[in-house]
């Protein structure tokens, strides 16, 4: 592994020397990050035995999205801050689905932020390079864009990226429209399945619904708007990738109160923890403000998506 310090990073970061937009807290920020997830690749490989597991390696680390471009937002009246968004490109799909070390990189970053050691909240994705390679190579307008946007972290020598394929309008429109049938109406589904098992103070099944149709919401807006959306049921993930994309979508989500972060929070753990932990608690005003903002999500998704459906059918 290449060491990585970050004493002194005030004019580049590891191999880049392209962010010189961004304030030097948020340069030194990105190198102690970039540290982080080589560090806990190291430590994960070291505890184990096999030869497949020790052979992973990460080859690009790729900052996109608003710190890339340079239009973050840091919005301390509604709580709202842009994250950084990071493509981390491994070499095997096998290392790419190592779900423990990169869930323990994630915990390791929150437990960073949540002691302000790391003042921006961080959204990694994990692909390995012949599934980037393939995206690009199909057209896929999310890593396309990244590929032409993005701004490398870090770099392993040797492992270049596939020139990207653009999809034609049909194709793409084609593909959009069939997203946005599948996962608008799962999404509605679970809403209402939700609201039936609540009515019944069937709270644990219910909210479990309610984490489900924000889920689906969340999969139909980034389909329908960017073709990609990640494989994951982190809704924290979802919902920063889908602001990101479209900054209509973060108003069904207030973060000016405590009592909201805390509802959202409780959205986020219910996926696991409602049907499975005994500890999970959740009160009937919670799962009232849940289920109402659930649905104002769904309508800032529907709106965004038909909009953009409308232009490529114009085009």
């Amino acid at each position: 592994m290449d060491a990585i310090h970050t004493e002194g990073f005030d004019a580049a970061l590891t191999l880049t020397d392209h962010i010189e937009h961004l304030p030097d807290r948020k340069r030194r920020e990105l190198a102690r990050i970039v540290e982080i997830l080589f560090a806990g690749v190291e430590k994960f490989q070291a505890t184990k035995l096999s030869e497949k597991r020790s052979a992973g390696k990460i080859l690009k680390v790729i900052l996109y999205g608003s710190y890339a471009r340079g239009d973050w937002v840091e919005d301390r009246v509604s709580g709202y801050r842009s994250d950084y968004d990071l493509l981390i490109i491994v070499n095997s799909k096998a290392f790419a689905e190592e779900h423990e070390l990169w869930e323990g990189i994630e915990n390791e970053l929150l437990t960073q932020q949540l002691s302000r050691r790391i003042e921006t909240p961080v959204v990694p994705i994990v692909h390995d390079l012949n599934d980037v390679n393939e995206q690009l190579s199909r057209g896929r307008p999310f890593f396309v864009d990244v590929a032409k946007d993005g701004i490398l972290l870090y770099d392993k020598p040797g492992h270049a990226l596939a020139q990207p394929k653009a999809l034609t309008a049909v194709e793409q429109l084609a593909e959009a429209r069939g997203h946005y049938d599948q996962w608008h109406q799962l999404s509605i589904e679970a809403l209402a399945g939700a609201s039936l098992l609540l009515e019944k103070n069937i709270w644990r099944d219910g909210a479990f619904m309610l984490h489900q149709a924000t889920e689906r919401a969340y999969h139909c807006a980034l389909l329908t708007l960017t073709l990609y959306s990640p494989k994951s049921h982190r809704i924290k993930v979802l919902r920063s990738r889908a602001e990101e994309v479209d900054s209509r979508l973060i108003a069904p989500w207030p973060r000016d109160t405590r009592f909201s972060r805390r509802c959202f929070e409780l959205l986020s753990r219910a996926y696991v923890e409602a049907r499975y932990s005994v500890k999970y608690k959740i009160s009937v005003e919670e799962l009232g403000w849940l289920a109402e903002h659930v649905k104002l999500l769904q309508g800032a998704v529907e709106a965004v998506c038909q909009e953009r459906l409308s232009q490529m059918e114009a085009n």
